[in-house]
């Protein structure tokens, strides 16, 4: 059956590619509910630039939004984790809205909001697509029936590529692919699909099919279609058993030092959402094919006691060789993380290790205290023993580790106090996280994170508060603090100072640095928005000034200015405008600066069937070091953010096209053209030209 369905799949896609460029020109769409639609496609640009990467998923928070703007939450009966799983209110605001219900009693009109202290007129603009005020409680046991006639049933198939071709698509004999990691096996499409039945959050069911570019696609009696498959089942809402998960799904504990899988805030822009909010259990829908959790998981409750069990077990990527010391005669050499599978070598690799994970939290909470402990243990069916070298000495080697921790949150009149305390046993080294937000003035937020990670603790499935990509070998101190200035002026500033007592990757030493971010928002009115911000990073690196035996570090300088306009010149017109700089200085090199300007125009007509996003930039960077990153409008589930660098333009359309009342086409054409390249890549993902052009087209049916 799962092969016939991916069969179907792959079908569809190699067809839609054929048709997709027919179907822009029959675009008639009805727009409706903009509002809501433009306040998550905003929260997750906001999200997303935090992050320095070009790959990003965050399937997970746009469902989340997308089935609360169609269930809104009821303000009288909402609890604080529904609240926190919004992503757009602080805690001490989510606080607020709950004494105000303890105090007053039930909301009667959604504009009642206006009356609390720390809600300002912008975040009940935000939040109001998302919530609803009325006395009707929602019925906690709802019959398979109801499910049935009220769920949302949703297919949705996507196809990408890049238009020019790539040096790994060589067409060349299976002899000398099979001795070259420079020639792919599969074609240069990106096919995703998904099938997923919902009633609200209360219950997913979904099938989600993957084929990643240089994969191949085979059906035979060894491999059934699709290089990757998720499958989730997720039920949430009893009053004992309050979740569920089969399959695949998510755990994320605390502050996020023991276990994290899935999203998590980092450094940003608002200095208030430096408390991490964990979802428990979630059903896992996103392409991942490493951060994510296969088995079962439940989340039980008596009163005010929850306990949380999972087991999960997977095969993962890595390079085994041999050993005629070990036991079992293999050891794991280094475990991959990119989830690919085009070459020889990736393809050997594929699916080599087998790796379990099991634990359980069990938490307390009040209205004013959370204290929480868990366990969790993870194992490999090989011993792993990545290579020594000095900056990784105090890495985990061996078959398996147990750690634990003990997490905290309380509220104490207009501050709110969390940290999370870990263990890990294979070194015995300790990891801790201590914070509190703390309201001085309605006006006036200041937020204090402090960290201390061992160089020896670690764990793989993590997303503790730190500088740098993992929780180990860093302590810090963070400083925020949030000014509602008069009028429509908002500033927001920090300032984080941290260390490592170990070397680090090309840090052949022990190192510190600091960044400093300041940022000026001027909003007066829903419609335009303008803000000014500066960023100071400085780090310390190996010098590239060497003799070959000492390497000395450096301080690396770089400042970030970036000014950006937002404004909104009708209800069907939207113009966005951004000058971005970067400026990069080390001893051992030259200056090195950047620059991005980019031209943003979305369009939404009422009264014509047509959604579109253009954008036109220029760039200009002395190399790839000076890049900038700047987020791109996508079809639904589609999250872009390329790096812009060396000189030269990008521009790109995206359409949306929504008929028949249940089908929706999206159609994204792009394309970097560069002024001072030859070629484009490196290795087998080698252009040769000076034009690299994408194409996304994604067709969605949903019945609800």
């Amino acid at each position: 059956m799962a092969r016939l369905v991916a069969s179907f799949f792959y079908n569809l896609s190699s067809q839609m590619k054929k048709v997709g460029f027919l179907l822009i020109f029959l675009l008639c769409f009805k727009s409706n509910a903009q509002d809501k639609n433009d306040i998550i496609q905003q929260r997750i640009e906001f999200i997303a630039e935090q992050f320095a990467s070009e790959d990003l998923d965050l399937t997970a928070i746009v469902e989340r939004l997308n089935d609360f703007s169609e269930h809104p939450i009821n303000l009288n009966y909402m609890d604080e984790e529904t609240l926190k799983s919004l992503f757009l209110l602080t805690d001490l605001q989510i606080s607020n809205l709950l004494l105000h219900r303890q105090l007053f009693g039930d909301f009667i009109s959604i504009y009642e909001l206006q009356s609390l202290e720390y809600l300002d007129l912008a975040t009940i603009q935000l939040i109001l697509p998302f919530v609803k005020v009325d006395d009707k409680l929602d019925n906690l046991h709802v019959s398979l029936k109801e499910i049935i006639r009220f769920g949302t049933f949703e297919i949705l198939s996507r196809y990408q590529r890049t238009i020019e071709s790539k040096k790994g698509y060589a067409s060349v004999p299976d002899t000398i692919k099979n001795q070259s990691n420079n020639y792919y096996y599969g074609s240069a499409d990106h096919l995703y699909n998904r099938i997923k039945f919902s009633y609200r959050t209360n219950l997913s069911v979904g099938l989600t099919m993957e084929k990643d570019p240089g994969e191949q696609v085979v059906f035979n009696q060894q491999k059934n279609g699709f290089d990757f498959y998720s499958f989730h089942a997720f039920y949430k809402g009893g009053k004992y058993i309050k979740s569920i998960a089969l399959g695949d799904y998510q755990v994320q504990i605390g502050q996020g030092l023991n276990l994290w899988t899935g999203y998590a805030f980092g450094k940003t822009a608002d200095v208030t959402n430096v408390k991490k909010t964990a979802s428990s259990i979630r059903p896992y829908s996103s392409v991942d094919e490493v951060r994510f959790l296969r088995g079962a998981a439940v989340e039980l409750a008596y009163k005010n006691v929850s306990f949380i069990g999972f087991y999960s077990q997977k095969k993962i990527d890595a390079n085994i060789q041999q050993d005629s010391l070990s036991d079992d005669g293999f050891f794991v050499s280094s475990i991959q993380l990119a989830g690919l599978h085009r070459t020889t070598s990736e393809l050997n690799n594929r699916h080599t290790l087998t790796e379990q994970i099991a634990g359980g939290n069990l938490r307390y909470h009040n209205k004013v205290f959370s204290i929480g402990a868990a366990v969790v243990y993870q194992g490999y069916s090989t011993n792993y023993v990545k290579a020594t070298t000095p900056y990784n000495l105090y890495d985990f080697r061996g078959k398996g580790m147990i750690s634990s921790s003990v997490d905290y949150s309380f509220n104490w009149k207009n501050a709110i106090f969390f940290g999370e305390i870990a263990h890990v046993t294979f070194s015995n080294n300790w990891a801790t996280i201590h914070g509190v937000l703390v309201a001085l003035d309605p006006k006036v937020t200041l937020s204090i994170v402090y960290r201390d990670y061992n160089r020896g603790y670690q764990t793989f499935y993590n997303s503790g508060f730190s500088e740098g990509s993992t929780t180990q070998n860093e302590r810090g101190v963070y400083l925020g603090l949030k000014t509602k200035l008069n009028g429509p002026w908002i500033m927001q500033s920090y300032v984080d100072f941290f260390q490592s007592d170990w070397l680090k990757y090309q840090t052949n030493a022990p190192s510190k640095g600091y960044e400093l971010l300041t940022q000026l928002t001027y909003k007066p009115n829903k419609v335009l928005e303008i803000y000014g911000r500066y960023r100071f990073q400085q780090r310390q690196k190996n010098s590239r000034d060497t003799d070959g035996t000492i390497t000395e570090i450096e301080n690396i300088d770089q400042q970030n200015i970036r000014l950006n306009l937002s404004y909104a010149v009708s209800d069907q017109l939207v113009i966005k405008s951004r000058i971005e700089y970067v400026f990069i200085n080390r001893p051992s090199n030259t200056l090195e600066q950047g620059m991005i300007l980019t031209q943003d125009i979305l369009f939404k007509p009422k009264s014509f069937p047509l959604d579109v996003a253009l954008r036109f930039a220029l760039f200009n960077s002395d190399s790839y070091d000076s890049r900038i990153y700047s987020y791109e409008n996508n079809a639904l589930n589609v999250f872009s953010i390329p790096a812009y660098y060396y000189q030269g333009s990008r521009a790109y359309l995206l359409m949306r096209y929504s008929f028949a009342r249940h089908v929706d086409l999206w159609v994204k054409y792009g394309a970097f053209i560069y002024n001072n390249r030859k070629t484009i890549g490196s290795g087998a993902e080698e252009i040769k030209g000076s034009v690299k052009s994408d194409i996304t087209i994604q067709l969605r049916f949903k019945i609800n």
